[in-house]
């Protein structure tokens, strides 16, 4: 796939995420921040079971014997997914997904700097810094 093609795809997801955050925020609301949650990962579960019976690569035997640390990853998804639905109604569409693009760029900077989770080191040059810092001032203007 073409580096341009991912990079639509990457954003089209993200103008997903924030439907996700605009879904959520009502959703929360009537039947409760933690059910919202699971309505989503229910939902996103059985949509990834039914693609994985259709997958011609399954890697399930070979994902239960990987380090325990790596499955960690899912227990930031619900936490990240409670906290949209929470802070979506109180501060906004907007406001919640360009603070979560701030930590989001924040925390990839680092992870990139540092090369880690085995990722390929990118430095922190003054262009990514000056990224993160029009993010934040986007924050800051939004807010």
């Amino acid at each position: 796939m073409g580096q341009i093609l991912i990079l639509l795809l990457v954003i089209a997801s993200g103008m997903g995420l924030s439907m996700e955050a605009g879904l959520l925020g009502p959703l929360g609301g009537e039947v409760g921040h933690l059910a919202a949650t699971l309505s989503i990962f229910l939902v996103g579960g059985l949509l990834l079971t039914v693609a994985l019976v259709f997958a011609p690569q399954r890697s399930l035997p070979t994902l239960l014997a990987q380090p325990r640390w790596l499955l960690t990853g899912g227990v930031l998804g619900p936490v990240y997914v409670v906290v949209l639905t929470i802070a979506t109604p109180v501060i906004g569409v907007g406001t919640t997904m360009v603070g979560i693009l701030c930590g989001q760029v924040g925390a990839s900077l680092a992870i990139d700097h540092f090369a880690l989770f085995g990722s390929q080191r990118r430095p922190i040059d003054r262009y990514r810094l000056g990224a993160l810092t029009l993010i934040l001032a986007a924050l800051w203007l939004l807010n």
